[in-house]
């Protein structure tokens, strides 16, 4: 398969996932089960058919609405799911050239997708899902790139040691899932997630700084979940980290 081929197959392959991911976001924080029972309406509980489950189309044909019962459809369901195709097309597009970071890359973006959803909806950045997405890193490292597994755990003990270090100094800004996601950031993007963490810090910093423009002294007692802005930095690591890092070191 040629790459333009391989990049719409993930990006309906993404669609899917996206779809999946969804269901992860509303059931783990829950403490529900992601592999059992079908799919139902969180308005009024009745099951979903599969034919009104189809990413995106479904969600356009039903006008934004539950068939059962006429409740809204979010409409962050269509766009997690083409947000999860977009991005599982950009990762085998910029990184084709290297098979074992593109297995890499889609494995991560997929966590970055899963934990912005929990943590934008319920504050919580999910040991599950860290949990499996660090035991999958760590096993396709092995299988892919045995030898590129001593700068990752550096990496994750860096990332990770620098957030806890953040953590304890200011404990109302950061939490321990934040340190964690970032430890499991370094272990897929080794040296890459130094310009990870410092676009995510940029870029939660510019926001704050917007809100307390806007809001003046009140904008500091809002709490405003960081997974996001480290799952940001994140994907311009995986994407570009690499090239940054080399333009800093052959400038510097």
């Amino acid at each position: 398969m040629d790459k333009p081929g391989a990049a719409a197959f993930l990006f309906l392959f993404g669609l899917l996932i996206g779809s999946f991911l969804t269901v992860v976001a509303h059931r783990v924080p829950r403490g529900e089960s992601v592999v059992g029972g079908r799919s139902h309406c969180p308005a009024c509980g009745a099951q979903i058919a599969a034919y009104d489950n189809v990413p995106v189309l479904s969600w356009l044909l039903l006008r934004g609405r539950a068939r059962c019962c006429g409740a809204p459809i979010s409409p962050r369901y269509p766009l997690t799911e083409l947000t999860a195709g977009a991005l599982y097309a950009a990762t085998v597009l910029i990184l084709w050239d290297d098979p074992a970071q593109v297995a890499l890359g889609l494995a991560f973006v997929t966590t970055l997708l899963a934990i912005t959803l929990t943590d934008l909806e319920r504050r919580i950045i999910p040991n599950k899902v860290l949990i499996v997405s660090a035991v999958a890193g760590v096993a396709l490292a092995a299988a892919l790139d045995p030898s590129s597994l001593p700068e990752r755990a550096i990496a994750a003990a860096a990332a990770g040691g620098l957030l806890f270090a953040v953590a304890l100094a200011y404990p109302r800004g950061m939490g321990l899932g934040d340190v964690k996601l970032a430890a499991v950031m370094g272990l897929y993007l080794g040296r890459a997630v130094a310009p990870a963490l410092l676009i995510a810090f940029a870029a939660g910093s510019l926001v704050g700084l917007a809100l307390i423009a806007r809001h003046g002294a009140a904008a500091r007692k809002r709490a405003i979940p960081f997974g996001p802005f480290l799952a940001l930095g994140g994907l311009v690591g995986l994407l570009a980290g690499q090239q940054i890092v080399d333009w800093y070191l052959g400038t510097f």
